[in-house]
């Protein structure tokens, strides 16, 4: 049945569930950085320790993304947020109330897996719900939503995990996930129509449309992967090894599949799907170096507090929300990816320039441009992403731009390790501008001759 724009498709009550849960991920990556000392000596467990708790939820959500695209897909995105907030809600439930390591990262793992439904979900639900619009409108303000509510929650998670540790002790970051998933599934219940009917399997047909061991092969591909990233500069060629041949794995696997997890040949044939996944991994790249490389340098080279260079870095997470709304309203695609590639070009050079006597006005202003190149080539490429791929498969597609950004910015902390090898020098930051600078290159070249976004930017005109 065709929806009219008098009957209101993408109101408030629609919207909301879908931006807490798109938002929780974020949130909860965010959150933890201030409750991380309090953990430690709680725990009685080193700093480097406590950050496993971050970086397990980098490495699931990795996994999880582009598995609950899938899985959203095949069973309906109602029945999986659902599902997500109720993994959110147990890690929340955990995390707060079993104090140990193990526990807290296995709260860490319920977390990530749960909050993972949220994006993908959400993007399938939007655009299975655009499709039966009665002029099939492109709901650029929509998504604009759905990352500025991303956005706005990442940069509250600090101010607010702060809060939380400060009145209620560090559990008290755990706890909030169930009041939030709580919303999640209440709202979801009301508000959300309910899912597309579908076949109904037996046990046998459900693991063969679930591609178990594509997703497993996936899985292996991922983690070894950022394990392999998370050892860099110092090249580990057993992990290597391993990566590579569960990349080719992978690949041979989905080449000759019935059922795909992980649609290789899609892929092959649409390039387009593929450099916008490669163009949101090394821009992640520069935008991640410069919130955790400069912040780095400003505290050891240039004598700014923590607190100081927070308020620094704050004008970046402004100025990316406000980039959004003027390219969601226009449905606009290429014009803000060579904005984004542009800027972080211009950015990269003014690295060049920072050394320890450099005026603070002229470190924010570097900074804040980075603000654009988020803001640019989020909405950019998600709108990209949206008329690239089909409605079936915008669940796994949509999971897997979250995870190229991911990987993207566990690339940025190798880039920072070889700039900064023992401390944060004016020399190291320079070399990693020169590196960014390269990056930004490839990145340039990439979209001045994507010849796919022009004809992408018809259709969001059409």
């Amino acid at each position: 049945m065709k929806i009219t724009k008098k009957q209101k498709p993408f109101n408030w009550h629609f919207l909301m569930p879908l931006m807490l849960a798109a938002s929780l991920n974020p949130l909860n990556s965010s959150m933890i950085a201030t409750a991380l000392p309090k953990i430690s000596e709680s725990l009685k467990i080193s700093a480097g320790t406590a950050t496993l708790l971050v970086s397990i939820l980098y490495l699931v959500s990795a996994v999880a993304q582009p598995t609950f695209g899938k899985l959203a897909e095949i069973f309906g995105p109602r029945k999986i947020l659902i599902i997500g907030s109720g993994f959110a809600a147990c890690g929340g439930l955990i995390g707060g109330t079993i104090h140990t390591f193990i526990s807290l990262l296995i709260a860490r793992i319920f977390i990530g897996l749960g909050t993972s439904s949220g994006y993908p979900s959400a993007m399938l639900i939007i655009s299975r719900r655009a499709n039966h619009l009665e002029n099939k409108t492109i709901p650029g303000n929509v998504l604009g939503n759905l990352q500025i509510a991303s956005m706005a929650t990442s940069a509250l998670g600090l101010p607010l995990g702060g809060v939380l540790v400060g009145l209620f002790d560090w559990p008290s970051i755990f706890y909030i996930n169930i009041l939030i998933a709580v919303i999640i599934l209440t709202t979801t219940l009301a508000w959300l129509p309910a899912d597309m009917k579908t076949a109904d399997f037996n046990n046998s047909q459900l693991l063969k449309q679930l591609d178990l061991p594509g997703i497993g092969l996936f899985a292996a591909t991922v983690i070894t992967l950022l394990v392999w990233l998370f050892n860099l500069p110092t090249f580990n060629l057993p992990i290597f090894v391993i990566m590579m041949f569960c990349i080719v794995s992978l690949i041979i696997w989905e080449r000759h599949a019935k059922v795909l997890f992980f649609d290789v040949k899609f892929l092959w044939h649409h390039q387009d799907v593929v450099l916008t996944l490669i163009r949101i991994l090394l821009l992640s790249i520069c935008v991640y170096t410069i919130m955790y490389g400069v912040s780095q340098w400003l505290e050891a080279t240039h004598a700014s507090s923590a607190e100081v260079t927070g308020l620094l870095l704050l004008p970046m997470s402004v100025v990316s929300a406000i980039t959004i709304p003027p390219i969601a309203s226009r449905n606009l695609v290429r014009l803000p990816l060579m904005v984004a590639t542009l800027a972080s070009l211009v950015g990269s050079v003014g690295l060049l320039f920072f050394y320890a006597q450099t005026p603070l006005l002229f470190i924010i202003i570097v900074t804040t441009g980075f603000g654009i190149v988020l803001g640019a080539m989020s909405q950019g490429s998600q709108l990209a992403l949206y008329l690239q791929v089909p409605v079936k498969i915008m669940g796994t597609a949509s999971g897997l731009l979250r995870t190229f950004g991911y990987i993207g910015s566990i690339m940025s902390s190798s880039l920072i390790n070889i700039g900064f090898r023992s401390e944060a020098t004016t020399s190291g930051l320079h070399l990693i501008a020169f590196l960014m600078i390269i990056v930004s290159l490839i990145v340039a070249v990439i979209t001045i001759f994507d010849q796919s976004l022009k004809q992408a930017r018809k259709r969001s005109k059409a």
